[in-house]
C-alpha cells in the first residue's frame, strides 16, 4: 500500500470551499480524506492506493478539477 499527501492550493476562494472539497473527494478511489487547512494551501488530501502510479493519477485527477490552482504530492516512507 502506498500512503501519500497532496497539498492542494485552490484559486481565489471566497465561498464555496466545502462544495470544492466534495469535488475533491469524488475525484478517485483511493482518497482516503480531505482536510481544509490554514496556511500556504486550502486542503490536505490523504491517498492510500496500491501503486506509485496511482498517486500520480489521483493527483491528475485533482489538478483536472475546477478551482485547482496547484498540487504538491508527498508520499509516505513509513
Amino acid at each position: 500500500m502506498v500512503h501519500a499527501y497532496i497539498m492542494v492550493k485552490a484559486a481565489a476562494l471566497t465561498d464555496g470551499i466545502d462544495e470544492l472539497k466534495e469535488q475533491l473527494l469524488a475525484v478517485d478511489h483511493g482518497i482516503e480524506s480531505a482536510h481544509i487547512v490554514a496556511g500556504d494551501v486550502d486542503f490536505i488530501v490523504k491517498v492510500d492506493v496500491g501503486t506509485p502510479a496511482e498517486v500520480k493519477d489521483v493527483a491528475g485527477g485533482i489538478q483536472a478539477v475546477d478551482g485547482i490552482e496547484d498540487t504538491q504530492t508527498y508520499i509516505a516512507m513509513d
